[in-house]
């Protein structure tokens, strides 16, 4: 369960979308979470990727070699 409060537009702007296209505001709170979550989430890992880089950075090619996936 999530509460969350929204400035009065954006709660209006909800609402009306819901009230026109009869879905619930519960709905496109979650679509628009589920959307921008995963943009989110590759930010934040890159973000720690730059602050902590790995020891070895493997070249193309010999992730291949080393997984048999040449040819």
């Amino acid at each position: 369960m999530l509460a969350i409060r929204l400035p009065q537009e954006i709660e209006k702007r909800l609402e009306s979308l819901a009230f026109k296209t009869g879905r619930t505001k519960s709905f496109y709170a979650r679509e628009a979470i589920m959307e921008h979550l995963e943009d989110l989430e590759d930010y934040y890992l890159a973000v720690h990727r730059m602050e902590n880089p790995p020891e070895r950075i493997w070249a193309l090619e010999e992730l291949e070699q080393r997984n048999d996936l040449e040819g």
